[in-house]
């Protein structure tokens, strides 16, 4: 029997819901490029439920206790004493998502000497110390491209919002305004604009192909150089490095994990590098961008906006500065979790389960680290430390 601790965020605040607001999902074949979408044995939830919250429990509890298994699942991970630590030390499987991560410190590693396996159910397995995993051989795996899609359009969706100054439009509806002038005096057209990603895997290339049909110039740097004929496609312009390609670009949007050489990335002296009114899309990881730098870039009008997804920690404080700093399009952490999401990511989390149990491969490409070593996914995209 293996005990699964799981770490999902809270219940809606009125509730589990009881309706939804569409009765079903539109039908995929596949995800692009040919991977198959994730293919448990079976499923015991309705596609397109809430799965992602305490009660939705990933739709697991049926299936792993009817095959003897425990399942512990809860929303407390980060203060002193949370139910998370209370219950680590017992643990073979520890499983959380990227929007409400159970960070695995080498601290907690060294309290759960039991801990055989750790699944993220989406993408980003970068709130696990991967050097902890590899030193005690530990399996980390994630659901590959469950969400990417949906991340990519969100990614759209923010750089549209800034360019056209589409949310205090909004707020002006809300107040009862109309006046046009304020609405439009930082509202510009996304055409011609010359965008540009840092990292172009599965989310990266797929904004790109969603941002072609704007007539915008595109630019992208990443580790692995895409295909000439890729880059024929799209019209793509190749740069060696993000400092490379930056100061060319109006909208700049970061879709590169988190590894020693992203982090704080984008501080003082490479925003400065920047065109003056650039807009920055972070639905990455907070930490590529420096927090401070950030802020003093928006008051300083360096940034002319800055829309992310992500912050550090998460859930992020009431008084985080970036809540409140100007020309900001701040979700919480919120573009991989829709309800489509989460559907194939509860199904890619039991069908990583079902082969673990099984004592079968897990899929290359959900393996992040496998017997010691980086693997899959996660030799592509990440760098051990040592």
């Amino acid at each position: 029997m293996a005990k699964v601790l799981c770490v999902l965020y809270d219940d809606p605040v009125d509730g589990y819901p009881k309706t939804y607001a569409r009765d079903d999902l539109p039908h995929l074949d596949g995800f692009p490029g040919g991977q198959t979408l994730p293919s448990p044995k079976a499923i015991d939830f309705a596609p397109g439920a809430l799965l992602g919250s305490v009660s939705g429990e990933l739709g697991l509890r049926e299936f792993l206790e009817s095959q003897g298994h425990q399942l512990v699942v809860t929303s407390d991970k980060d203060r002193e004493g949370s139910v998370f630590d209370q219950e680590l030390p017992d643990t073979d499987i520890v499983i959380s998502q990227p929007f409400w991560p159970a960070y695995l410190t080498p601290e907690r590693f060294e309290k759960a000497k039991n801990l055989k396996l750790v699944i993220t159910a989406g993408i980003g397995s970068d709130h696990t110390d991967l050097d902890s995993a590899i030193a005690r051989g530990v399996t980390v795996a994630e659901v590959t491209y469950s969400n990417s899609i949906s991340v990519a359009e969100h990614v759209v969706m923010m750089i549209l919002s800034q360019v056209r100054n589409y949310l205090p439009s909004y707020q002006t509806v809300l107040d009862g305004g109309w006046n046009i002038a304020d609405c439009v005096a930082r509202s510009y057209d996304l055409e011609g604009m010359h965008v540009g990603t840092v990292a172009a895997g599965r989310i990266g290339t797929a904004v790109l192909r969603r941002l072609k049909p704007f007539d915008v110039h595109l630019h992208y740097t990443d580790r692995h150089r895409l295909p000439a004929e890729v880059e024929q496609e799209l019209g793509l312009t190749f740069h060696e490095s993000a400092a490379d390609m930056v100061p060319h670009c109006d909208v700049v949007t970061i879709n590169a994990p988190l590894h020693p050489e992203t982090e704080g990335l984008f501080d003082d002296k490479l925003i400065a590098t920047m065109k003056r009114g650039t807009y920055l899309i972070n639905t990455a990881r907070a930490r590529i961008a420096d927090r401070d730098a950030i802020m003093r870039a928006l008051e300083s009008g360096q940034l002319a906006g800055y829309a992310g997804d992500v912050w550090f920690p998460q859930p992020a404080p009431a008084d985080h500065p970036w809540r409140t700093m100007p020309h900001h399009g701040m979700t919480p952490h919120i573009s991989g979790s829709t309800l489509s999401a989460q559907t194939r990511y509860a199904a890619g989390t039991r069908e990583i389960l079902e082969s673990w149990f099984a004592g079968t491969p897990i899929r290359d490409e959900y393996l992040i680290v496998d017997g010691g070593n980086l693997a899959g996914t996660g030799a592509h995209s990440y760098s051990a430390k040592r």
